[in-house]
């Protein structure tokens, strides 16, 4: 049996005599059908994987500011501010009328801004100056990061 069918595959051909090659229409259908199931799997996980990706690095670009601030009021001897518009879910870092630096996050990483308050402001030491807290709630689908800021100016992620 197996002789059989080696036979036919490296038999000659006769003259005359045909040999099919390439693939069918049926096997064409069954291997896109295949790649289709395959694609319908990974997208939305790699959706999810990519939220999670923007999340984090418009989280790192937020800490990176409020640091910005934090160490331009101490070089400065002045007091900065950082301001968040939630609406265009942009942060702005001033120095007095000057302005250091600004960030589109939702242009960059098409992330949401969220904040419990619009701005806060840095003193000369590098204090945080004013009355309470402040949370950054940054969020892209289901994936969301917070960045707390304290009444004394540290920063951290939760």
């Amino acid at each position: 049996m197996v002789r059989d069918a080696t036979h036919r595959i490296f038999a000659r051909r006769k003259k005359g005599e045909t040999v099919r090659r390439g693939t069918t229409l049926i096997e064409l259908s069954v291997v896109l059908a295949l790649f289709g199931i395959v694609a319908g799997i990974a997208v939305p996980r790699f959706a999810d994987y990519r939220d999670q990706i923007e999340v984090d690095a418009a989280t790192n670009a937020t800490v990176s500011l409020l640091s910005t601030a934090r160490h331009a009021a101490v070089r400065r001897n002045a007091i900065t501010a950082v301001s968040f518009d939630s609406m265009s879910a942009v942060i702005t870092v001033f120095a007095g009328r000057d302005t250091l630096e600004r960030r589109p996050l939702f242009a960059l990483h098409g992330v949401r801004l969220g904040v419990t308050r619009d701005s806060i402001a840095y003193a000369a030491n590098g204090m945080g100056y004013g009355a309470a807290n402040t949370r950054v709630i940054l969020s892209r689908g289901v994936h969301a990061d917070t960045v707390t800021v304290s009444r004394l100016g540290r920063v951290r992620r939760s």
